[in-house]
């Protein structure tokens, strides 16, 4: 087996951490940027993101530092991988860091995965300065 695909990405977020946080526990605006689903920032918590066509992804909390940092475990029981978003103040906003890892890069599904969502999640992140406008 290769090592897992981890994929990162950065964007620099014109709003203060607390309201970028605010974007990644806020199940009404998550909806706005990225998907549905009943986030919230507490360990353990278990909830689901509508995916659209790719369904219902379970997901866990794992990590949970107020205004710095958020992991959770994403699409378990079929990509299996971990979402980790960190942010840290840049000037007057915020750079948000994100590593989606642990795709499995021997599974077509993991490749697919790996591929399309490396290509997909900048403009993901860009959807959230928007979704924060």
């Amino acid at each position: 087996m290769t090592e897992p695909g981890t994929i990162r990405c950065d964007q620099f977020l014109s709003h203060p951490p607390a309201r970028v946080w605010q974007a990644l526990t806020d199940p009404e605006l998550h909806a706005r940027w990225w998907a549905a689903g009943d986030v919230r920032p507490v360990v353990g918590h278990r909830f689901t993101l509508d995916m659209g066509g790719f369904g219902q992804q379970p997901c866990e909390v794992l990590e949970v530092v107020p205004e710095q940092l958020l992991r959770y475990s994403f699409a378990e029981g079929s990509l299996d991988s971990t979402l980790t978003w960190r942010l840290e103040p840049e000037g007057t906003g915020t750079r948000l860091f994100l590593e989606h890892s642990g795709l499995d890069l021997d599974s077509p599904m993991g490749r697919q995965a790996f591929e399309g969502m490396g290509r997909g999640w900048p403009g993901i992140l860009r959807n959230m300065e928007k979704a924060l406008a």
